[in-house]
């Protein structure tokens, strides 16, 4: 316990002195506003990302209805600061605790699926919420609740993506993780040990669901809108890309994936026309050469360049 609470320590310091560096060119002008706004998506796509792998990933199960509970986020907390006039605080507890709850219904009858089954089940899900939004005309139906305040930040995202990050760090090392991942490993084998898979499941499937609710209210309140085309099928399949990418079962691999398509689909924002030529190029050479994405399974630690240095030494 020592060791895991230094190494926490020493993350913390690391993501201090990150913020730090990154805020001070931010406030000298120069990183300039276009990159502030990517800077602010990879916070929000990691933590989109660390979410679903806590579902796809630690789980083993394959849920591609992630941006329904973004959509839900965003409306909710766009909801409390726009017609109900509360705070951010409050519009983040309650677009959280909205997808967590919606995480937690849905997951119950649909997490006895497996497989093709519950992809299908999760994509019709999120199909479902946007198309109820876009009839929904006290939140602007297809035209989109407009007038948010921009009330997200660099700083707010930065430390609610850390914390959030700390979270599932812990949860994945703690009795209720260890279940998840041994769940994933063998579902059967999982449930004659004793352990309630359906419980674990909806666990995961609730709090993946809950943070992706969290990263909805930052999105809406940091673009000023909330509409029903920022949250199609297609914004399921760009964050489970990214989980892909970074390794299934990583948390820094999805955070490595995060940051890299955000910042490929930035670099080529003056490209439009080979934007997703070489995104979808990139995917397809990953795909072959390194199947199990950037991380796999592993973790990135200072452990793992150690291990390489000695490896080195002794060739």
């Amino acid at each position: 316990m020592n060791s895991l609470r230094k190494a926490d320590l020493k993350a913390l310091i690391a993501a201090a002195v990150l913020f730090a560096i990154i805020y001070g060119l931010l406030q000298a002008d120069v990183i300039g506003a276009f990159w502030e706004l990517n800077l602010v998506l990879i916070g929000i796509n990691i933590i989109l990302a660390t979410s679903l792998n806590m579902i796809n990933g630690y789980t083993g199960q394959f849920s591609i209805g992630h941006a329904g509970f973004l959509a839900v986020g965003a409306y909710v907390g766009a909801i409390m600061t726009v017609k109900l006039g509360f705070n951010m605080v409050a519009a983040l507890l309650a677009g959280t605790a909205a997808a967590g709850l919606l995480g937690f219904l849905v997951g119950l009858p649909t997490l006895r699926l497996n497989g093709d089954y519950l992809a299908i089940a999760t994509l019709g899900l999120g199909e479902i919420i946007r198309i109820c939004i876009l009839n929904i005309d006290y939140v602007g139906g297809a035209a989109g609740l407009m007038g948010i305040p921009r009330l997200t930040s660099f700083p707010l995202v930065f430390w609610i993506m850390v914390a959030i990050l700390f979270f599932i760090k812990n949860f994945k090392n703690s009795a209720h993780g260890r279940a998840c991942l041994a769940i994933r490993e063998n579902e059967i084998a999982a449930d004659t040990m004793g352990i309630d898979t359906t419980k674990y499941k909806v666990m995961a499937f609730t709090l993946g669901a809950a943070f992706a609710g969290t990263a909805g209210v930052l999105f809406s309140h940091y673009f000023f809108i909330a509409h029903p085309a920022s949250f199609t099928f297609m914004r399921s399949f760009d964050i489970l890309t990214m989980v892909v990418l970074g390794g299934l079962g990583s948390m820094t691999g999805s955070v490595m994936g995060a940051v890299v398509l955000t910042f490929i689909s930035a670099a080529l924002a003056d490209f439009p026309q080979w934007r997703m030529i070489i995104y979808s190029l990139t995917m397809i050479i990953l795909m072959l050469y390194r199947p199990q994405g950037l991380f796999g399974s592993k973790e990135l630690s200072l452990q793992m360049f150690q291990s390489l240095k000695i490896g080195g030494k002794k060739k």
